[in-house]
């Protein structure tokens, strides 16, 4: 269970001859032709966002926000409730204690 698992190895294929030194040979001239022109590849899809679909993400970016908002303030309040509550109990012990020394 707590095990890890590791990925397979790579799969390349191994390389069964040994690469041959370049010769020095005189390199052949390119004929020369003119460049084409060509229409860059876009790297990703497009989103186009409609009005109606603007309109949804901005209100589900609200509705997270607040719900965000709701949750750390909730979460606040249970912090200071707590924090009252070791309070009170600090000046009810220090009282009890008090009580108790003036007996003796």
């Amino acid at each position: 269970m707590f095990t890890p698992k590791y990925p397979t190895p790579d799969t390349a294929p191994t390389p069964t001859t040994m690469a041959q030194p370049p010769t020095a040979t005189a390199p052949v001239p390119a004929p020369q032709t003119s460049p084409v022109p060509v229409a860059p590849a876009p790297n990703r899809p497009t989103v186009q966002l409609t009005p109606g679909s603007a309109l949804a993400l901005a209100a589900g970016g609200g509705a997270v926000v607040l719900v965000v908002g709701a949750v750390l303030v909730s979460m606040l309040l249970a912090v200071a409730i707590t924090a009252m509550s070791v309070a009170v109990v600090a000046v009810v012990l220090k009282s009890l204690l008090k009580d108790l020394d003036k007996q003796r």
